[in-house]
């Protein structure tokens, strides 16, 4: 053999080995196990014990039970830390021990089987807490307390467990529906892009108010809010972002009704675009709508409503923000509380809070429709679904 025949054998192989190592590399990319763990209600009359947990295969859509991951009460809400090493729960009460106060808790995830270990327990320092989110450093959990109207920072210490709160912030007012919103209620709480701003929801105030936020010290410049404010009645509840942080979508719970905003990243303003039904404008019985969750690719913006029973889907225009309805789907179930994009964004898991099942939908990446998979797990009274990678 002569030496260039030699040089052109060893190219080749060394070229067929690069790819199949590349080949070998997406696979085990795209092969990525989590675990999917679900938040509930324990003290609703229904047999949940606290947080329960799958194994998930994201490329085979494979379930695989692990049960009750930890016992705790009213774990309504979870949150996952950037680190994918801690989970964080809301427990939604109104009396922690003797004072009129929830609790917030830390749990270390166990990789090998999916349980979590408690950390500590905290109180949420307002009632009846029902949003938890993290943020963009990993150093703070943020709450909010929805029957007192407050929000509510927490350090976290080296260990995942919650120091003392490094700030409280109680809203005061009330809305126009005197059953509703009789006083403030704080609905959610959520990071900008830059990880500068805090987004919270107020339902009983009709407010989005967004607080510039200092991540050295855990604070929130009150005094620097900037609010916008939705039609009265409309009962803003949850938000969300696109992915490219320039426009911001809230769901009303109690108008059904999402609007679109620009988002000033420098100034932390928001500015009404649109708004839009999350419901049939047929359909006339009552109708609270729930989550809502902007698909990571950008293209499409997904919404629960309790009542109608179904997830609204919707195209986002990348230049405007504004949305197109491309369909509703029943979510086979009854009250569809909250639910979770998967990662790889080919599922969606739809939590029936009233029926007590999750029931999970296949996503097509280029129409943002959603088909049921058949796959449907009992859980009693699920609210809350969230998923960390096993490592």
């Amino acid at each position: 053999m002569t030496t260039s025949v030699l040089r052109r054998s060893l190219s080749l192989a060394l070229f067929f080995l690069l790819i199949a190592t590349l080949s070998h590399a997406a696979a085990a990319k795209s092969h990525a196990e989590y675990f999917a763990y679900i938040g509930t209600y324990t003290d609703q009359g229904g047999n949940s014990k606290g947080i329960y947990a799958y194994r998930f295969d994201s490329a085979t859509q494979k379930l695989t039970p692990i049960g009750l991951a930890a016992k705790t009460i009213n774990p309504s809400f979870l949150a996952l830390h950037p680190n994918q090493q801690f989970l964080y729960a809301v427990n939604e009460i109104s009396n922690y021990q003797g004072e009129k106060s929830g609790a917030v808790s830390a749990f270390a995830i166990d990789h090998a089987n999916g349980k979590l270990t408690f950390l500590n327990q905290v109180a949420s320092h307002g009632t009846d807490p029902c949003y938890i989110t993290i943020d963009k450093t990993g150093k703070y959990v943020l709450v909010a307390n929805y029957t007192s109207g407050s929000v509510t920072v927490f350090p976290i210490r080296g260990d995942g467990s919650l120091g003392e709160a490094s700030a409280v912030v109680q809203h005061t007012g009330h809305g126009t529906n005197p059953q509703r919103q009789e006083g403030p209620h704080a609905h959610s709480v959520d990071m900008s892009a830059d990880n500068r701003f805090a987004i919270v929801d107020d339902l009983g105030l009709d407010e989005t108010i967004v607080y510039p936020f200092d991540s050295s010290n855990g604070s929130l410049a009150v005094s620097d809010a900037r609010i916008a404010k939705a039609d009265p009645g409309a009962g803003p509840r949850h938000f969300a972002f696109a992915p490219n942080g320039q426009f911001g979508y809230v769901l009303h719970e109690m108008s059904s009704t999402i609007t679109a905003y620009s988002f000033d990243t420098a100034k932390g303003t928001l500015t009404p675009l649109q708004t839009i039904s999350s419901i049939p404008k047929t359909f006339t019985k009552l109708d609270e709508s729930a989550e809502i969750e902007v698909a990571p690719s950008g293209k499409f913006l997904y919404a629960s409503n309790r009542g109608h029973d179904s997830i609204a889907v919707f195209a986002i225009n990348p230049s405007t923000g504004k949305l197109t309805l491309v369909e509703y789907v029943p979510t086979k179930g009854e009250s569809p509380r909250s639910f979770e994009i998967a990662p790889g964004e080919s599922m969606l898991f739809a939590a029936n809070e009233k029926s007590d099942n999750v029931v999970l939908f296949h996503i097509d990446r280029h129409s943002g429709r959603l088909t049921p998979t058949g796959q449907v797990l009992e859980i009693s009274q699920p609210v809350c679904v969230k998923f960390a990678r096993i490592e």
